[in-house]
Formats: C-alpha cells, sequence, structure tokens
C-alpha cells in the first residue's frame, strides 16, 4: 500500500473512519432493502453519494498515483461484487444500474482528487491538531 499523506496528523484516526465507512457500506449492501421513499432515483442516488464518500474519503488520505489507481480498482470491485452477493442472499437483487451508480460515484471522487477537494482533511487535521498543541 502506498504511503498515507505525509501531512495528516492523526492517520490513524482517519484510516478508521475510511474503514468504518466500507463496513457501514458493505453491511447496508447486504441487508434488506432500504425504506422505499417514492423519490424516482433515489436508491441510485445514494449509490452514488456512498461510492463517492467511500473514494473521497481515501483520496484525502492517499495522494500518490498508485494510491489513485488501487482505491479506485478497489472500490469498482467492491461496488460490482456487492451487488453479486445480494443476489446470493435470495432478499435483494443485483442491478446493473447500481453498479453503474457505484462506479460514478467513484469516477466523480477520483476527478476531484485532482483538486483541491483532496485537500479538505488536511485542513481539518490541521485544524484539530492546533487545538492540541
Amino acid at each position: 500500500m502506498p504511503d498515507k499523506n505525509p501531512d495528516l496528523r492523526f492517520k490513524i484516526f482517519w484510516l478508521l473512519i475510511g474503514f468504518g465507512l466500507i463496513a457501514f457500506v458493505v453491511v447496508q449492501s447486504l441487508t434488506p432493502s432500504p425504506v422505499d421513499i417514492g423519490v424516482h432515483f433515489w436508491d441510485k442516488s445514494l449509490h452514488t453519494v456512498g461510492y463517492f464518500g467511500l473514494m473521497g474519503w481515501f483520496m484525502q488520505i492517499y495522494h500518490t498515483r498508485q494510491a489513485k489507481v488501487f482505491w479506485t480498482v478497489f472500490f469498482v470491485m467492491m461496488g460490482v461484487g456487492l451487488e453479486f452477493l445480494q443476489d446470493l442472499g435470495g432478499v435483494r437483487h443485483y442491478e446493473v444500474n447500481d453498479m453503474i451508480a457505484n462506479c460514478l460515484g467513484v469516477l466523480i471522487a477520483l476527478i476531484l482528487s485532482f483538486t483541491l477537494f483532496a485537500k479538505i482533511l488536511v485542513y481539518f487535521d490541521r485544524m484539530i491538531a492546533s487545538k492540541f498543541s
């Protein structure tokens, strides 16, 4: 795994949050369907936002090209794999549109990782560190 962002003082804390987010998405993906609130494409929006959040979080911690490739492949495979696992559970079924929405979220976060978006966590990390100095 490539080195984490050297500008982060609380790397372990941020990683724990990130892996907690991954666990949350896995659990939510494999439990019975969420409540339908009647909003068209709500489910697809949640997929896009969820995978944007995952990828965006890890793009805050890892900034190298190698890391971007690793996390992109990881989250795309996770999004596709979880959809197929849903079908095995018998309660939910995989949808190609969900896979596309997952990949879209990853892609948007990847694109934003080349902008100042990638420095948001560094800003909060420094702000927190200054409170403890």
